[in-house]
């Protein structure tokens, strides 16, 4: 008897669904919890807004760290939801995310850059207040770069995601359709980002894959026969 056999696919989805959904207002807060602070082209005003609220810059960092532990324990209880469907598409998402982790926390150490920078420190007296006001913009706009290089592997994991849905049987289809349509809209803006970047967001009416996925696999869960047949269809024999 093969140890999948006795495995609950509906524990396993619904270990999913929390994680992904707890991904979310971490992501979002991760990302844009101190958006508010940063006056787009005036130095001494968004450093005079971080400095009144350097907890909330804090917890943003806090909160872009954790998400990315949340991610990676996310992909790896998809994989073993999704793997009976192809092993090798399985893995493929895997992979791509597993990249994309370590350069979005990475990324954080331009916000901790800013931080020290505003820390007061010594060494620092050799710059004087322009320039330190000046090279913490720099440093936000590089962070801002880094999220458009990780968004690039955000979409590239929705691919093979969303084709394992779409070929599982135990999982509705139009999840993994849209997906892939979330997938397309990551790459899309970070392609509009680097070479458009007076053009809006895209990502942000491309998502709703993102969305309903983790809702279905916390209320509805998968079709547990279907699952097992596939399981057991990947089984070598």
């Amino acid at each position: 008897m093969h140890a999948e056999e006795n495995t609950n696919p509906n524990r396993i989805a619904r270990i999913a669904g929390i994680l992904y959904l707890a991904m979310v207002p971490l992501g979002f807060f991760g990302m844009f919890g101190h958006s508010n602070l940063v006056a787009p082209g005036d130095a001494a005003t968004t450093v005079s807004n971080i400095k009144a609220s350097e907890l909330l810059f804090h917890l943003s960092i806090v909160s872009a760290l954790v998400v990315q532990i949340v991610n990676i324990l996310l992909v790896l209880v998809l994989y073993k939801l999704l793997r009976p469907v192809n092993r090798n598409q399985a893995l493929l998402m895997v992979v791509f995310f597993l990249v994309s982790a370590p350069i979005t926390m990475l990324n954080e150490v331009n916000q901790f850059a800013v931080l020290k920078l505003l820390s007061g420190a010594d060494y620092l007296t050799v710059f004087g207040k322009d320039q330190l006001n000046a090279q913490v913009l720099l440093f936000l706009d590089l962070h801002e770069h880094g999220i458009h290089i990780s968004g690039m592997f955000w979409g590239l994991w929705l691919f093979p995601m969303g084709y394992l849905i779409v070929k599982s049987d135990f999982l509705p289809k139009i999840l993994g359709v849209l997906l892939i349509i979330g997938g397309v809209g990551y790459l899309a803006d970070s392609i509009r980002f680097f070479f458009f970047p007076s053009f809006g967001p895209i990502a942000m009416y491309t998502f709703w894959g993102e969305l309903l996925l983790p809702l279905w696999l916390l209320i509805k869960g998968v079709s547990v026969e279907k699952w097992k047949q596939r399981t057991l269809e990947a089984v070598p024999s």
